[in-house]
């Protein structure tokens, strides 16, 4: 079968048209009719090769949403026809100590789905249907995709952090992750505070479930909050941050600083603050992330391009136009 994609032929180039065959399918792999995909920030960091790892021609793509059309003869637990999901992680060793424990998506062995292999931005692709999630058939495809990486992203810590009622969450960065976060932590009953460098984001802020906005111009009060979550990638005043943990409180990393972040340990030794980095969700929770978003009906803000159109998208996001998730929609 041919398939018809938009790929990254070199690093910085806008990408072009590409096409690729595939033969036959593995047994645990499925071929997928793709509606939707959204574009991230990490698809353009592997289009022009910013981690220093891209492996070119790229088909960029990793928030994907179709219909199986054709399955391997090892899964079962799939239908033809049936819509599902495709993240970050391709697939992953299945075998070693940490994929045992369920927690694949940080298997030093595991593919992610479009550096290893040719992404979503394409009318077909193959993944593995271990690593395909039925979408629940109350979330559209559209605003679907952005939630198997953006919204597994957030989601994904506060779960692992037990975060609930009544904890202080406090989420730094109003953008693609930050409003999801938002509506996780609210959905979850816990007192929600967006901070952000710009306060004209206030309003929208509350709307997806903050209940206090705040901006680091002026130095909020310490010791309020039991988690933040950072969703950014700008150089911050980590310590200051850290200042506004209550003891045994955690600083999250979700989004990478430029830099180095300078820290004073201090405060982590005397009042037992912790700081730590989350990827994606493992299979277990993108399941659950996505039944949660679909029966509290959260959602991405998005923007719709045509596939056609994806080097008009990549430069909208680029120039920090979008508010606040591309979706790209494919014509089949």
């Amino acid at each position: 079968m041919k398939i018809h994609a938009f790929a990254s032929l070199a690093p910085k180039e806008p990408l072009q048209p590409f096409t690729y065959e595939v033969e036959t399918l593995g047994s645990f792999e499925v071929l997928i009719k793709v509606s939707h995909c959204g574009l991230c920030h990490s698809d353009i960091h592997l289009i022009d090769d910013n981690w220093k790892r891209s492996k070119y021609p790229l088909v960029p793509g990793h928030e994907i949403v179709g219909t199986i059309t054709k399955k391997g003869s090892a899964v079962d637990h799939l239908k033809i026809g049936q819509r599902v999901g495709v993240s970050w992680i391709h697939s992953a060793c299945m075998e070693c100590a940490t994929c045992l424990e369920g927690e694949t998506n940080i298997c030093q062995q595991k593919k992610t789905t479009c550096n290893e292999h040719f992404g979503g931005f394409a009318d077909h692709m193959v993944a593995d249907g271990r690593f395909s999630f039925p979408i629940p058939e109350t979330l559209d495809s559209a605003h679907a995709a952005p939630l198997l990486c953006a919204g597994s992203t957030v989601y994904a810590p506060l779960r692992n952090h037990h975060i609930q009622a009544p904890h202080s969450v406090a989420v730094i960065g109003i953008g693609g992750l930050g409003h999801l976060a938002l509506q996780f932590a609210a959905a979850f009953g816990c007192a929600v505070t967006a901070i952000s460098h710009s306060a004209e984001k206030e309003t929208e802020a509350k709307s997806f479930g903050a209940h206090r906005f705040l901006t680091l111009e002026k130095p909020p009060a310490p010791n309020q909050f039991d988690f933040i979550i950072s969703t950014v990638h700008a150089d911050l005043d980590w310590n200051l941050i850290l200042s506004l943990l209550k003891p045994k409180g955690t600083l999250c990393f979700v989004g990478r600083p430029k830099n180095v972040a300078p820290i004073d340990v201090s405060s982590l030794v005397s009042f037992q603050k912790n700081i730590t980095g989350s990827a994606t969700a493992n299979r277990a929770l993108m399941h659950e992330m996505l039944a949660f978003a679909a029966r509290h009906k959260i959602k991405p803000k998005i923007e719709i391009f045509p596939l056609a159109h994806v080097n008009q998208a990549i430069e909208k996001v680029k120039a920090n136009k979008v508010r606040y998730r591309v979706v790209l929609e494919i014509a089949n």
